[in-house]
């Protein structure tokens, strides 16, 4: 086969013509009609994405693996042997399930896959079947050019990103760690893509950490009884006081050095003085930022965000229970800040504990890898801005680390000015642009062969 490097500037090159560009939206298109919608009760069935994934694969040339911790929950791993036995292996991974969608709510039927004026809509179209069709188009590009990258590179297409992950990712990691052997960085969701900042700016954010996750359970308990009777226990209230103390608290400003990093390269893009390490100087550097603030105000401090409530069963009974549920985020390095802030929070009363718990996750951005990301996306897209920031919330880069591989989110895409595409996610009407899907290729190919 040939060598990568040898074949950067002419057979690799995608061209307009290039039968992977087709590929793309095809495989998007395809992979959005299979219904993998995760409700998060373990009724999820991505077998038959899983199975037309593989079969891309085989077709390109690899063996691909598939592999169930629970019937139809399906993951697909395959390796892509690199001409540098030496080199780290680098893992490549996309997840097939979708969240749900409500089909009277869309403009087209979500699960239609349906191309349209340059789009292609449904469930899935930016998280993350968009991704999934570009790996394996590139893959196909690749094995149609005889070409093998440097380092090793494992494929994982994953079941249950949306939920637990533990049918997904977390069943790999833990029991199929032979898989991905020798990989010490993996890219995914979730990074590359333009951000229009209002004023002719077009950054290119490359995630380089996520927050932890703590999903909390609260429950509050008290003395049962009438609803007309004086009662100082009454868990309603207990729990109640609590939520609305979660509510209320602000969290203190905490920078990783991810979202430092962030900070540091906005400011100088915007000509902006001051010190954001200040609480009353991230104030004003947000301001400054305008839009482009919505890449890091959101990471610069914990969170916890009461989402669900349930408690009593007649109008006229005071429960002996009540239990509620809270969105926690925690920064690296933070969660035993979050822990004794919780503990605070919900006072004597009120228990807490993890209803479902994941780490946070720190990248280096001075690495070799993420500055062959930032020549990718550069090389495509010379009038971006490429910026390290890190995501709020979670992605498959979590499970994975528990192998010692370093996540980032790098699936890139060129949007349209308006196209507000973090909105999208989990959205109604999701819809990804078939020339953002070119760029993701292109990119996402330079990227591969020279990492």
């Amino acid at each position: 086969m040939a060598d990568a490097h040898a074949l950067d500037d002419d057979a690799l090159a995608l061209g307009d013509g290039s039968l992977a560009l087709d590929e793309v939206v095809r495989f998007t298109s395809d992979l959005i009609r299979i219904d993998t919608t995760n409700h998060g009760g373990g009724d999820c069935q991505e077998r038959p994405a899983a199975e037309y994934a593989a079969a891309r694969l085989a077709e390109a040339g690899l063996e691909p693996t598939l592999l169930e911790r629970t019937k139809g929950r399906t993951n697909v791993v395959a390796r892509i042997e690199g001409t540098d036995p030496s080199a780290d292996a680098l893992l490549v991974h996309g997840h097939l399930d979708v969240v749900p969608a409500q089909a009277e709510d869309w403009s087209v039927h979500p699960f239609s896959g349906e191309i349209r004026d340059g789009v292609v809509w449904g469930r899935g179209a930016v998280d993350m079947k968009n991704m999934d069709a570009m790996i394996l188009a590139v893959v196909r590009h690749w094995a149609r050019g005889g070409v093998r990258p440097r380092r090793d590179i494992v494929i994982a297409f994953t079941a249950d990103e949306e939920a637990s992950a533990e049918d997904g990712s977390g069943f790999l990691a833990d029991e199929h760690p032979g898989l991905f052997e020798g990989c010490t960085e993996g890219v995914s969701e979730s990074g590359a893509f333009t951000f229009h900042d209002g004023g002719g700016r077009q950054l290119y954010p490359i995630a380089a950490g996520e927050r932890g996750t703590g999903w909390l359970k609260l429950t509050a308990r008290g003395r049962a009884g009438h609803g007309s009777k004086v009662n100082r226990s009454n868990a309603v209230t207990r729990l109640a006081a609590a939520i609305a103390r979660i509510g209320a608290y602000e969290w203190p400003l905490r920078l990783t050095p991810t979202v430092r990093a962030a900070l540091t390269e906005l400011a100088a893009l915007y000509g902006i003085d001051g010190d954001p390490a200040d609480p009353e100087g991230m104030d004003i550097l947000l301001d400054k930022l305008g839009p482009a603030a919505a890449l890091v105000e959101a990471t610069v401090r914990n969170s916890a965000n009461p989402t669900m409530l349930s408690a009593g069963y007649k109008v006229n009974v005071i429960p002996g229970e009540a239990v509620a549920y809270v969105d926690g985020r925690y920064l690296h390095g933070c969660e035993d800040e979050f822990r004794t802030t919780l503990d605070r929070l919900t006072g004597p009363d009120v228990e807490w504990e993890f209803h479902h718990r994941e780490v946070a996750l720190q990248a280096p951005v001075d690495s070799v890898t993420y500055a062959k990301m930032r020549a990718a996306v550069e090389e495509f897209a010379p009038e971006g801005h490429v910026v390290p920031y890190c995501m709020s919330g979670g992605t498959d880069a979590k499970q994975f680390s528990r192998l010692g591989i370093t996540g980032y989110g790098f699936a890139p895409l060129k949007l349209p000015e308006g196209f507000d595409y973090q909105a999208l996610f989990h959205g109604v009407d999701e819809r990804v642009p078939v020339e953002a899907l070119h760029f993701g290729v292109r990119v996402l190919d330079r990227f591969l062969r020279t990492a």
